[in-house]
């Protein structure tokens, strides 16, 4: 088949990227020119781990190509998926669709013959109704179906979850929309990959929910974790104890500085915002945004009370993405936790393996360096703020060596406190005590 994505980030790339692979023609289009000439030259403007390697494997093919030119790409494909970005508007924390709607808008003066017009951007329940009005308004004759496919990538495991989905969303409201979205996922269904097929609107919504759910998870242990420590319990066993219930599950009970990322934290909010306008308020969905923007700040509070204040005082961070094998810095802990720091004296040195190119546009004033040992050399705390490999198995004996104190705050639990205690650190992770 002949796709055509819009958008190349990491939604679209990624899904351009598995669907040629798994043997379809596929175009990514994107507005901005230097993206498409990064990629057109072999370049990845995101770190994904084996994208690269795919994406090469696949250009090599003749399978997948990249333009800015949207219309000549739409003329071709029997499919076009919307993978566009829809950031939480500014003033209401609803989902901006105005890039939405500005490529279906294009994309119907492009139509030429029957074609599946896919809306793969995370959008509000009913976006789907409002791309059919759009493509309807500016190409009254045009021939098309519309349908609702949701994304359900994690960053740093994007591929695997494409080719190995827990589950294929499809929401369509007619059976030839269906027909095509059956042989868009056929290599996958040919692997028993789980095709669920609903209602443009139900797919909207589920997508949010599963989100919603996910973030309430984290949020829940996390105040677990709080408990924890205030009782002298442990979260990690608090965590497998009722993780091994298998209607509750293991998954997104780690606890840390809370969530951030490019799903989350905006998804949260739009949800509560829909909830609001059909008058069916999620109280439980907006406890969940309020309780995690408030342990950002709240883990920065720990740093300095283990600290014995910041004032003057050098602080070492490891790790700046919301999560590890990700370059993404959208909503990421650290976002809030440094600046916080540096309100309160502190000066903050800081090393990510990925993140400080982005890092260092919205961190001002942080000192960054090429690796962990330089970052920790001199520091009077450590702060672990992102679970990067790269620091699981940092080398103990010389940390303590580099610190001007010994003392360690892990807001990711990836040390041991009896052990850290052991070799003569003031340690603290979440949940975990002193």
């Amino acid at each position: 088949m002949h796709i055509t994505i819009i958008g190349s980030g990491y939604v679209g790339l990624v899904s351009g990227a598995c669907l040629a692979d798994f043997g379809h023609t596929v175009t990514c289009v994107d507005k901005h020119v230097a993206k498409i000439e990064q990629l057109q030259a072999g370049g990845i403007p995101i770190f994904e781990p084996g994208l690269h390697d795919l994406v090469a494997r696949n250009v090599a093919a003749g399978r997948l190509s990249f333009t800015a030119e949207l219309k000549p790409a739409v003329a071709v494909s029997e499919v076009v998926f919307i993978a566009v970005g829809t950031p939480a508007r500014r003033g209401d924390g609803h989902a901006d669709l105005s890039y939405v709607e500005a490529a279906a808008r294009e994309i119907a003066a492009a139509l030429d013959g029957y074609t599946v017009v896919v809306t793969k951007s995370t959008v509000p329940v009913g976006t789907g109704d409002d791309v059919e009005r759009v493509l309807r308004e500016v190409s009254p004759d045009a021939d098309f179906s519309v349908v609702s496919n949701p994304e359900f990538l994690r960053e740093g495991a994007a591929i695997h979850d494409f080719k190995h989905p827990d589950r294929i969303v499809v929401g369509v409201e007619d059976q030839r929309g269906r027909a095509v979205m059956e042989e868009v996922y056929r290599p996958l269904h040919l692997n028993r990959g789980p095709l669920l097929f609903t209602g443009r609107r139900t797919a909207e919504l589920i997508k949010y929910a599963a989100n919603a759910f996910l973030a309430t998870k984290i949020t829940f242990i996390n105040e677990m974790a709080d408990l924890c420590e205030a009782v002298g319990a442990d979260v990690q066993d608090v965590a497998r104890g009722i993780g091994l219930d298998k209607r509750i599950g293991d998954k997104f009970l780690h606890a840390g500085p809370g969530y951030g990322g490019s799903c989350f934290p905006k998804d949260t909010l739009a949800l509560t915002r829909t909830a609001r306008e059909a008058d069916r308020p999620a109280h439980i969905v907006e406890t969940v945004v309020a309780v995690n923007d408030a342990r950002k700040a709240a883990m920065a509070d720990k740093v300095v009370r283990l600290a014995g204040g910041v004032e003057g005082k050098r602080v070492a961070v490891l790790g700046l993405t919301f999560k590890p094998n990700t370059d993404d810095m959208r909503d990421a802990p650290s976002l809030v936790i440094v600046p916080r720091l540096q309100a309160r004296g502190a000066i903050i040195h800081a090393y990510d393996p990925e993140g400080m190119q982005e890092a260092a546009i919205l961190l001002p004033d942080v000192v960054f360096h090429d690796d962990p040992y330089t970052a920790i050399d001199g520091a009077d705390v450590l702060v672990i703020l992102t679970e990067w490999d790269a620091f699981r198995a940092l080398d103990l004996s010389r940390v303590k060596v580099l610190l001007r104190a010994p003392v360690v705050v892990d807001l990711r639990n990836i040390y041991e406190p009896t052990r850290m205690a052991s070799l003569g650190f003031r340690f603290e992770g979440v949940g975990r005590g002193t």
